[in-house]
């Protein structure tokens, strides 16, 4: 087998396992963020300013976990690029 496509094979597990832990990661923070605007709506003695600042803390949560997406994509994707463009041999 080439190496070239059994590195990029191996990426691209790699990649597809990391998108799966990060959609899980999304949607476990996405429903305790549901969860604490409904306790915060329903709760009347939540003060208004303790509720701006959570909701400024979930939106800089969510910024960084979306940089943080989008650098380890550029990763894999200059990782793909290296290795597409390098003169790996044939195993035989």
């Amino acid at each position: 087998m080439d190496m070239k496509t059994m590195a990029l094979q191996i990426i691209d597990l790699q990649k597809v396992a990391f998108d799966n832990g990060y959609e899980t990661i999304v949607t476990l923070q996405d429903q305790a963020e549901k969860v604490l605007n409904a306790f915060m709506d329903q709760t009347g003695w939540f003060p208004a300013e303790g509720k701006g600042a959570l909701l400024e803390w979930t939106t800089m949560y969510k910024k960084g976990r979306d940089d943080f997406k989008k650098a380890i994509d550029d990763g894999f994707d200059q990782l793909q690029r290296y290795i597409s463009s390098s003169s790996l041999g044939v195993v035989q």
